[in-house]
């Protein structure tokens, strides 16, 4: 069944999402279950029927996909992410587009963002300087191929069930080779603009 025929639309923040139902097919994957939502559309638990694995599919939401200006920032993202090979950032498998529904697939990451991770009473000493190192490497190894994360907060980080750092959601990543001065950018509340 296509994923339009198995979607629901939804209110989200500021536009309208599709919500797209356990069971739903996008192209050659089969929707499992949600597993998170941000300003640019939902991100899914799904199988990959082609290679039998699961990822984690982010969704542009319909009314950003006819956005030109958000499309092209939600593909600079894939472009970003497909640069970075680093064991504490996510790895992107594919960007792609069926039936009007554009995604990107990349790894699956179990595990809880660092903002659930660090309890009331804080964190060990111990810990926090394991979360603290590989941050740093993954933010270097970034700077190195002259991306700016620009987003880099807890809810963007997740630790894995076995405890590896993952840096997620390069959607403001700004390339600052491939930028001039005049491409200075300000970011207020969840909007990047000129």
């Amino acid at each position: 069944m296509s994923a339009f025929a198995r979607a629901r639309r939804s209110t989200y923040n500021h536009g309208y999402f599709m919500v797209l139902v356990p069971g739903t097919k996008v192209g050659s994957y089969e929707i499992q279950s949600p597993l998170g939502a941000g300003g640019m559309g939902e991100v899914y638990r799904a199988t990959d029927t082609k290679l039998g694995r699961d990822v984690a599919l982010k969704v542009l939401s319909a009314e950003m996909a006819h956005d030109a200006e958000r499309l092209a920032r939600f593909r600079r993202e894939a472009k970003v992410l497909a640069q970075l090979d680093h064991p504490n950032i996510v790895t992107i498998y594919s960007v792609e587009e069926s039936e009007g529904v554009h995604f990107l697939t990349m790894q699956l990451v179990e595990g809880l963002p660092l903002d659930r991770v660090i309890c009331q009473n804080g964190l060990a000493v111990e810990q926090i300087v394991e979360i603290a190192e590989a941050l740093a490497e993954a933010l270097a190894a970034a700077h190195e191929k002259g991306i700016v994360h620009r987003d880099l907060k807890p809810a963007n980080v997740m630790v894995t069930n076995e405890g590896r750092v993952k840096v997620l959601d390069f959607g403001l990543a700004k390339d600052v080779r491939a930028s001039n001065l005049g491409d200075a950018t300000l970011t207020s509340a969840s909007q990047t603009q000129v």
